[in-house]
């Protein structure tokens, strides 16, 4: 049983809304100009780079996220995979290395993240388009030729943070035709992972429902756990490469 009452939590939600609410407005109007210019002038290159880390770690921070990272991302053009619980994994995998994320289209629309997505080079897939589809993989076998970092999430979607889903063998195409490697994540809130659930998308709460709720949540911890990189060719098809990444994602989970 929850040592803490619903009126005492009430009330813990309530403070940190009210301490939290102003950070994240300066954060916004201070840090987002910062951020741009840093874009600019990065151009792409490391001060591009690490200003993205810099305000995405700094957004998970008010949010209550105190993210750790384990294992060490690959330099270059790689191919990240991870498993999928909420909108905050691209916050914390970015607040780690910077990656242009194939994304579903919707988060275009998406208030601040949709923005932030797009200036962190994300790919925008519109599901049910196979022409979209098409587009989305050469972008990103071009970007892995041209050695920058391609982020995805081969469960397809989030679901309700209980269960690993089966990763799907269509991404890993785009290592392989790039004779790129490919480096499983995960991505484990709480410790022991024991905060998946709570972060996911409830049933029926959409992004901004969610947005407000993880505001008032407690702080947690978030490890981001970079594992074993998949070099080019080492596993044969992308169907054998999905699963060598599913099950070292699934049992670094269970370790967490």
């Amino acid at each position: 049983m929850n040592a803490t009452t619903p009126p005492v939590e009430i009330l813990l939600r309530a403070f940190r809304y009210a301490y939290r609410t102003p950070l994240l407005v300066l954060h916004v109007c201070i840090g987002l100009p910062l951020i741009l210019i840093g874009i600019v002038l990065g151009r792409g290159g490391w001060l591009t780079q690490a200003s993205v880390r810099h305000w995405m770690g700094g957004l998970a921070w008010v949010f209550g996220l105190r993210v750790r990272g384990a294992g060490r991302p690959l330099a270059g053009g790689t191919l990240f995979v991870a498993n999928h619980v909420s909108w905050l994994d691209i916050v914390v995998l970015h607040s780690q290395h910077m990656m242009g994320f194939i994304a579903k289209a919707e988060i275009r629309g998406w208030p601040l993240i949709g923005w932030l997505a797009a200036q962190g080079e994300s790919i925008f897939l519109e599901r049910g388009n196979g022409d979209s589809l098409s587009q989305v993989m050469g972008v990103a076998v071009q970007r892995l030729r041209e050695g920058r970092a391609v982020g995805a999430f081969p469960e397809g979607g989030t679901r309700n943070g209980v269960a690993l889903g089966n990763f799907h063998a269509r991404i890993f195409a785009v290592a392989v035709e790039a004779a790129a490697p490919v480096q499983p994540v995960a991505i484990c809130f709480g410790n022991g992972a024991s905060a998946q659930a709570s972060v996911a998308f409830a049933p029926r709460e959409r992004f901004v429902g969610n947005f407000f709720r993880m505001l008032g949540e407690p702080v947690r911890p978030v490890q981001v756990h970079f594992l074993e990189p998949i070099p080019p060719g080492s596993c044969g098809s992308r169907r054998e490469i999905a699963e060598n990444a599913q099950a070292q994602v699934a049992q670094a989970m269970t370790k967490a």
